[in-house]
């Protein structure tokens, strides 16, 4: 489920960091935990299996910040609105509750450096894209955040990978399969082999983009992703569903690879076999 949230800020005077990313993930992390017990109280009414609740959920993604600004060292002075894309991998039959949560809801950012309140003017659900069920589907998908690859060295280190290198493809399908097994996807044999991810550039080389996560304190790090391309992935509606709702590659939780389908390019059928 995916929604388009527009956040008021509560005065005129409202600064966000730029790497806002870790301030916003919190927010809607908070959000969720606070709503745990209720929610796990929705799935049993609603005849769902409860295995996890919110507070550890990590199966969501939202896209960049959008809104007008001045940018002033590391902060930004809102001078508008701003508006943001969340996506969630729950039940369908959730939609209405999740919303809820965060209707006429106050949002904060804070880091060290400052503190912004908003309140949740609007939020709105968007339509996801209509796949058969039983196919194999090929989707284009556009990014709306940067999107991260990594990997550890031969030092140990971990290496942020651009789309163009050669295991970019590799690692992406081995993270989006380990989405589907944390999301319990009962997927065929067929399913899970016809599974493929690779980066499209149309136009120009891609981009890198370098946030600081936790800015300011002890446990500052830095990571490092990419965007300016598209992404082209091939799988099960289920699957592709997860990888719009959970987002693509690494870091997902804090506003990393949020895709927009583009385009369903083609869908194959398929015989059934066994789980």
């Amino acid at each position: 489920m995916r929604f388009s949230i527009i956040l008021t800020p509560t005065s005129n005077n409202e600064v966000i960091p730029i790497n806002y990313q870790y301030p916003l993930s919190a927010a809607i992390y908070k959000v969720l935990a606070e709503a745990d017990a209720e929610y796990a109280t929705f799935l049993h009414e609603e005849g769902h299996k409860v295995d996890n609740g919110l507070k550890n959920f990590k199966l969501f993604t939202f896209s960049d910040l959008r809104a007008r600004f001045k940018l002033t060292g590391d902060r930004m002075k809102l001078s508008s609105p701003a508006k943001v894309s969340v996506s969630f991998h729950l039940p369908e039959t959730a939609q209405n509750f999740v919303k809820g949560l965060f209707k006429e809801r106050q949002i904060t950012l804070a880091d060290k450096k400052s503190k912004a309140t908003f309140l949740v003017e609007q939020i709105t659900s968007l339509p996801s894209f209509n796949l058969p069920e039983r196919l194999i589907s090929t989707v284009c998908f556009g990014l709306s955040s940067m999107l991260i690859c990594g990997k550890k060295n031969t030092k140990g280190n971990y290496e942020f990978l651009s789309p163009e290198h050669r295991d970019w493809d590799a690692l992406m399908l081995h993270n989006w399969k380990e989405k589907c097994k944390a999301a319990k996807l009962q997927q065929t044999q067929i399913e899970q082999d016809s599974m493929c991810i690779t980066p499209i550039f149309k136009i120009e080389k891609p981009k890198s983009r370098l946030i600081v996560v936790k800015a300011n304190t002890k446990a500052q790090t830095r990571i490092k992703g990419y965007y300016g391309f598209e992404v082209v992935a091939t799988g099960s509606k289920m699957a592709l569903q997860l990888l719009q709702n959970a987002g693509c590659g690494v870091h997902n939780s804090l506003g990393c690879g949020f895709l927009e389908a583009v385009e369903i390019e083609k869908s194959t059928e398929y015989k059934t076999d066994a789980f």
